[in-house]
């Protein structure tokens, strides 16, 4: 196996460095296709072997013939890794702010992934090459396997002290009014935030419509206890976010990838006559590895609660509240 990759590979150092490149990115954005488009799965295969692949393939197409050191295995993987990145920005397979946040860990894989390629050039070159194409194979392999996975709903609850009794802060909770345009960074950045709610009806049945800059969140009544606790299923949902990029784009994961499933405020009055109020989300995304996408998720969900929350605190605080 050694010998026939070594036969296809340029004697020149820097032919032979672009090569090792552009047969890593090449296969690299087939298998990503493949288990995007294809398998439909963002996984362990898509975020954890394919950064290690990526590192790992380069170093030992480049090391081969003549070795490779630590730094060369480095550098070499991850310039793959940006220029495949790159690739899938230009190509519009992913926007910009997805690909920013698969980045602090993929860094960190493609650098396992050079270490792993390095140590099999320096000690065991002849297996090399077939370690490499097992890696090929296990990356669809893996997502067939973590395709029917079953995903862990998560709760995300965010509070805030309200300077008014829960039956002013009820009114301000069931629908609110316009918000003001957001501040924060995160939402500058194409993350879909709230602008206001509606509701038709009362009481159980009833039917909210938080509205995002993405579209609306439907959200049939469960649990109407005035003025203590609103509760409520989401069973439509608009996408998370608008990619930034030169193009319109609209990958899979903007739609059931991440799902919101309920939420609910819960009032309650506090001795000094304000009142505490909570937000709670319920969610899960078919997204994995689940601890890294859970930590930009709640940190996302905190920052629309604080949004929401705040909004409310004013507008109950001034007085403002709905006819209801």
């Amino acid at each position: 196996m050694r010998q026939r990759i070594e036969k296809i590979l340029p004697t020149g150092d820097k032919q032979r460095k672009w090569t090792a490149i552009g047969i890593t990115v090449v296969v690299s954005g087939l298998l990503t296709l493949w288990g995007i488009y294809g398998i439909g799965q963002y996984g362990i295969a898509l975020f954890i072997l394919t950064p290690i692949f990526i590192g790992a393939c380069p170093t030992i197409l480049y090391g081969l013939k003549n070795g490779i050191t630590k730094k060369q295995a480095l550098q070499i993987g991850q310039l793959t890794l940006g220029i495949f990145m790159a690739g899938l920005f230009v190509f519009a397979i992913e926007g910009f702010i997805c690909i920013v946040m698969a980045a602090p860990f993929g860094l960190l894989l493609n650098w396992v992934g050079c270490l792993i390629g390095y140590g099999m050039i320096n000690k065991t070159p002849d297996n090399a090459p077939t370690a490499m194409l097992i890696l090929i194979a296990i990356i669809p392999a893996m997502a067939f396997i973590e395709k029917d996975s079953e995903p862990k709903l998560n709760a995300v609850v965010t509070a805030i002290e309200i300077d008014a009794d829960p039956q002013t802060v009820w009114k301000n909770v069931v629908e609110f009014p316009q918000l003001d345009e957001p501040t924060e960074f995160i939402f500058k950045t194409g993350i879909a935030y709230p602008t206001d709610a509606t509701i038709e009806g009362t009481g159980v049945g009833a039917v909210r419509h938080c509205n995002f800059t993405t579209g609306s969140f439907v959200e049939p009544i469960t649990v109407w206890d005035e003025p203590q606790l609103l509760k409520f299923d989401v069973v439509e949902q608009p996408a998370p976010m608008k990619e930034l990029s030169f193009w319109d784009i609209n990958a899979p994961h903007l739609h059931d990838y991440f799902v919101s499933k309920q939420g609910q405020f819960k009032l309650t009055p506090l001795p000094n006559g304000n009142t505490l109020l909570e937000g709670t989300t319920w969610y899960y995304h078919n997204i994995q590895p689940a601890f890294y996408w859970q930590l930009w998720s709640d940190h996302i969900i905190h920052k629309i609660h604080e949004r929401v929350l705040e909004h409310i605190k004013t507008n109950s605080e001034d007085g403002i509240t709905t006819n209801r």
